[in-house]
């Protein structure tokens, strides 16, 4: 599928969900039933017997930029179990201890953790873990990263009505006065045993979905970070599984991968970034564009972030745009909480 394709469709499932429209299949129904005989082949070449283990990352980091006075930061993960760090043993291995300690280096203030994510959670379930982010109104986060979508794909959850969740968890969030930054639906097609027609047909119901994620998101003031086939080698190292109900699990590398194409994105959230960081830069192609557009690129390039185009609103005759950005990528050294969660 082009990028032109893939625009058009993400743009239709974006309104679907935005006007409660019915389903836009990902796959087409003559090929539902060979989907499904190629996924239960799947599930059984993978594995699916490993105990869940989902280490507890909530706590201080970077207590050591402690101020008397200045409160710490206050980051929420939000989503499946990729959010979660299911398949690591320690918790400073996992997404959002990651992100933690990195946002603690760069602000040079303490971040604050805490996980509402779940492992097997498909979009649904982010109208459970907002109201448990927003429990206390005087601790709303600052920040809010969001993994979502691959369950939504292997139990093949209508596009529209994916969409239709994220973006009314992104709206909560953002009208709490939270920061947001998605990362958007992995490439499905990446994993090794997985066969033809189903890995075809996995990578292009991934793409559609995360670029129809991305329209969603940006029209409601959040940003997205493409993880596309970011993981992919991780996968293909260590497949077992990920097709299973709640175990989408890359490996230690693979988390680390995927904070290190998120970082940057949270801290330009943030404000972190120098201003000159945050203008286009058009030697790594990055730019204006409408926002269908920006998002179906997002979704063949990983770790490309979508942002809504300044002034907000703005529009053309495509309707709204967004800037597109190529970060470059920071390595996120690992840590644990030096204290544990309240």
């Amino acid at each position: 599928m082009t990028n032109m394709s893939r625009a058009r469709v993400a743009r239709r499932i974006a309104a679907g969900a935005a006007y409660g429209g019915g389903g836009i299949g990902l796959a087409g129904a003559a090929t539902v039933g060979l989907l499904l005989a190629e996924a239960r082949l799947a599930r059984r070449r993978v594995g699916n017997g490993a105990t869940p283990h989902v280490p507890n990352a909530d706590g201080l980091y970077g207590a050591a930029y402690t101020v008397p006075g200045e409160p710490a930061l206050r980051l929420t993960m939000l989503g499946d179990s990729t959010a979660a760090g299911q398949g690591v043993h320690r918790a400073g291995q996992t997404p959002g201890a990651l992100l933690a300690s990195g946002v603690a280096a760069v602000a040079e203030r303490p971040v604050g953790l805490s996980t509402v994510a779940a492992p097997g959670a498909r979009s649904d379930d982010l109208d459970r873990q907002v109201a448990l982010a927003l429990a206390d109104p005087s601790r709303v986060p600052d920040i809010c990263v969001i993994m979502i979508g691959a369950n939504d794909v292997t139990h093949r959850m209508p596009p529209t009505r994916s969409v239709r969740h994220l973006a009314s968890a992104v709206r909560r969030l953002r009208t709490a006065g939270a920061e947001v930054v998605v990362g958007t639906c992995p490439d499905l097609g990446t994993i090794e045993p997985v066969r033809q027609p189903l890995r075809w047909l996995a990578r292009r119901a991934s793409r559609q979905l995360a670029a129809a994620q991305t329209i969603g998101v940006v029209e409601q003031g959040g940003r997205t970070v493409s993880l596309g086939d970011l993981l992919g080698p991780e996968f293909a190292a260590n497949p077992r599984e990920l097709f299973g109900p709640d175990s989408y699990h890359p490996s230690v590398e693979g988390y680390a991968t995927a904070a290190m194409a998120v970082l940057p994105t949270v801290c330009a959230a943030l404000g972190l970034w120098p201003a000159e960081e945050e203008r286009p830069d058009a030697a790594r192609r990055e730019g204006f564009l409408p926002v269908a557009r920006a998002a179906a690129e997002a979704a063949s390039e990983a770790g490309t972030e979508v942002a809504a185009a300044m002034p907000t609103g703005a529009r053309g005759p495509w309707g709204p745009w967004a800037l597109l950005k190529r970060r470059r990528r920071r390595r996120v050294p690992e840590a644990e909480p030096v204290a544990p969660p309240t």
